[in-house]
């Protein structure tokens, strides 16, 4: 093939001109997943204190899966920006009732995973788009996921592996990396288990024009 043919190929887009997208997010996963799948986006961490968000919702009596979506909102409303579609994403993590934050450290890191060693888990992963400041669309998916019996040498080797990565993810565990070796069984969606349920949120986008059909 001519150098002129890979030229042309490198400028087809399966995206629209316009609108924009913008990403309500510093996750890089999530930016993985929207830019493999031809998207040109543009990534603005939202600003939103998840704390006081969270515990709002727990004294309402809101659940994983209202929170999750309420702290979505939040982050995609935080980003003002004309005409733009923005996609806010948020995920938390539950077992037998506890929720999970992202590690303060590798010593809370190592507690967690000691915690949900063995045991069976809900992320619990959110997506929302508005423009304009007007909700469009959002979409929730449950993946289950359940740790092996992983022993302790291996778990501290792990952690000597993946250093300050674990800190990223509210299980202390990156499946993109060796995080996968802390699993035997897991079930839904794999682009939620990383923080964005892509396929819905690709068919929303193509419904509104801004991927082509």
């Amino acid at each position: 093939m001519s150098d002129d043919s890979n030229l042309v190929l490198k400028n087809v887009s399966l995206q629209t001109e316009s609108p924009r997208i913008v990403l309500a997010s510093q996750s890089s996963a999530r930016r993985m997943l929207l830019e493999s799948a031809g998207l040109v986006i543009s990534c603005r961490p939202a600003a939103i204190d998840e704390g006081i968000i969270k515990q709002r919702c727990r004294a309402s009596g809101r659940d994983a899966d209202a929170t999750a979506m309420e702290l979505a909102w939040a982050k995609a409303a935080r980003i003002v920006d004309e005409d733009a579609i923005v996609i806010g994403a948020d995920q938390i993590l539950s077992c037998d009732g506890e929720w999970f934050d992202k590690p303060a450290d590798i010593t809370a890191a190592r507690a967690q995973l000691t915690r949900l060693r063995g045991r069976g888990h809900v992320l619990h992963t959110a997506v929302a788009v508005m423009r304009d400041g007007r909700r469009l669309w959002h979409h929730l998916a449950r993946p289950r996921l359940w740790m092996r019996e992983f022993s302790d040498d291996f778990l501290d080797r792990y952690l000597r592996l993946e250093g300050a990565g674990v800190l990223s993810s509210v299980g202390a565990y990156r499946l993109e990396g060796p995080g996968l070796h802390l699993f035997d069984r897991m079930e839904g969606d794999h682009d939620a288990i990383l923080g964005l349920p892509r396929m819905a949120l690709l068919e929303f986008l193509r419904q509104q024009g801004v991927v082509r059909t």
